[in-house]
C-alpha cells in the first residue's frame, strides 16, 4: 500500500460556535484540536497531511503549522471556495452556504494520488481511531472499489451543550449497509439519545448505535465517482440555496447503486469536539487530563 494521506476538513464556518473553531487553542503550547490529529497521523503512519481550507485561513495555518511539521510529515494546502466547480456549471451569486463535505473532498482531488483518511478539524477522534484507520487502510478487503468507515458509538459522540448532526450506521457482518444523516440529535439520560425526524417528530434511539463522525477511508479511485455524483448534484440543485452535498451520501450511492464495499471498524475512544462554544471548556479540560496521563506531551511539537 503506498503512504496515506490525512485529508483534514477545515473550511468549516462556525455558525454555532460563534468563531473560527478549527484555530481556537487548547493544548498547553496554543495547539488547536487539529494539531492532535495530525499528530496521532503520524504516529499511526500517515506521511502527508491536506487541509481543505477557506482563503482567509491559509495564511495563518501556514504561519501555525509551518515549522511544527517540518521534517515529520508533508503538508499541503487546498482552498474550498463556492465557485469551485465542474466546467459547464456556474455558482449563483445568490449562493452563500458552502457546498458541503463531498464538495470539499472533491476539492482536494489533484493533492492527492493515493489512498486516504478524511477527518473534521474540529473533531479530537483519539489515537486508538486513527490506529484503526491504518489498520483499515491496510485490510486485505481494501481495494480500488472500497472505502471504510471508523465509526463511533452514538452516545461517545454527544455535546452536553445542544443538539448535533450524526450519520446513523448500519453494520452487517463488518460491512456498512447504510448510513442516514441526521441532523438534530440530542442526548437522553442512561446513555440513549432522541432525533428529532423530518417531519418534526422525535424518534428514540439506544445510543449504542455506530455513528460516522467524518473518520472515512477512501482509495484515490474514488475522486472519479466523486466527480460524478457531484456533477448529478449540481445539475439537480444547482439552484437551491441551501442544498448540500454529503459524503454520506456519497457512500450510500457507491453502495447501493455502484456495488462498492464499505469496511466498517469501531472506534473505541470517547470525541469530543467543539460545536458549540460552551464546549471549549470541555475541551480544555480532556486535553489537559490526556497531556497528565502521557498520552501526549505537553507541547506536541517541541
Amino acid at each position: 500500500m503506498a503512504s496515506p494521506t490525512l485529508l483534514v476538513l477545515a473550511a468549516g464556518m462556525g455558525s454555532r460556535y460563534g468563531g473560527i473553531k478549527q484555530m481556537d487553542p487548547i493544548g498547553p503550547d496554543g495547539e488547536f484540536i487539529l494539531d492532535y490529529s495530525v499528530y496521532d497521523a503520524i504516529r499511526a503512519g500517515f506521511k502527508q497531511v491536506v487541509f481543505i481550507i477557506r482563503q482567509e485561513l491559509e495564511a495563518p495555518l501556514r504561519e501555525h503549522f509551518g515549522n511544527r511539521l517540518e521534517g515529520k510529515i508533508e503538508a499541503k494546502y487546498v482552498v474550498q471556495s463556492l465557485d469551485k466547480v465542474p466546467e459547464g456549471y456556474t455558482t449563483p451569486a445568490s449562493r452563500q452556504k458552502p457546498w458541503g463535505t463531498g464538495h470539499a473532498v472533491w476539492c482536494a482531488r489533484e493533492a492527492i494520488q493515493g489512498p486516504f483518511a478524511m477527518v473534521n478539524a474540529d473533531d479530537f477522534y483519539g489515537k486508538e481511531s486513527f490506529a484503526e484507520a491504518t489498520k483499515l487502510l491496510g485490510d486485505p478487503g481494501f481495494n480500488d472499489s472500497s472505502c471504510g468507515i471508523v465509526a463511533f458509538r452514538l452516545n461517545n459522540t454527544l455535546s452536553e451543550n445542544g443538539s448535533v448532526s450524526r450519520g446513523i450506521c448500519a453494520v452487517a457482518d463488518g460491512l456498512l449497509t447504510d448510513v442516514v444523516e441526521r441532523t438534530t440529535i440530542e442526548a437522553l439520560p442512561g446513555g440513549k439519545a432522541r432525533f428529532q425526524d423530518d417531519d418534526g417528530s422525535w424518534k428514540e434511539l439506544t445510543g449504542l448505535e455506530p455513528t460516522s463522525m467524518n473518520l472515512w477511508a477512501f482509495p484515490a479511485s474514488v475522486f472519479t465517482e466523486l466527480d460524478a455524483q457531484w456533477k448529478e448534484f449540481l445539475a439537480a440543485n444547482i439552484q437551491e440555496p441551501k442544498k448540500e452535498f454529503f459524503i454520506p451520501t456519497v457512500v450510500n450511492t457507491l453502495i447501493k447503486k455502484n456495488s462498492w464495499k464499505c469496511i466498517a471498524r469501531t472506534s473505541p475512544e470517547k470525541w469530543f469536539g467543539m460545536t458549540y462554544s460552551a464546549d471549549r471548556a470541555i475541551v480544555l479540560e480532556q486535553v489537559k487530563k490526556l497531556t497528565a496521563d502521557g498520552v501526549y506531551p505537553a507541547g506536541l511539537w517541541r
